[in-house]
């Protein structure tokens, strides 16, 4: 195993490791964010036409 650390350079490997988990992360919460179920930040929901009409309702 120790072989394998002297044709990298470990610095470069964990930096990499770590940017690569990184952007892993991200992607996942934002992936999560994008579902009704999962999103934990409670935005507001999707206004429909009908909500946005000015003019109420005909009876």
């Amino acid at each position: 195993m120790w072989r394998m650390w002297l044709l990298f350079d470990p610095r470069r490997v964990l930096t990499a490791l770590g940017v690569f988990l990184f952007v892993l992360a991200l992607l996942i919460h934002f992936i999560l964010l994008s579902t009704p179920r999962f999103d934990w930040l409670g935005s507001a929901p999707a206004v429909t036409a009908a909500q946005m009409s000015s003019m109420p309702a005909s009876k």
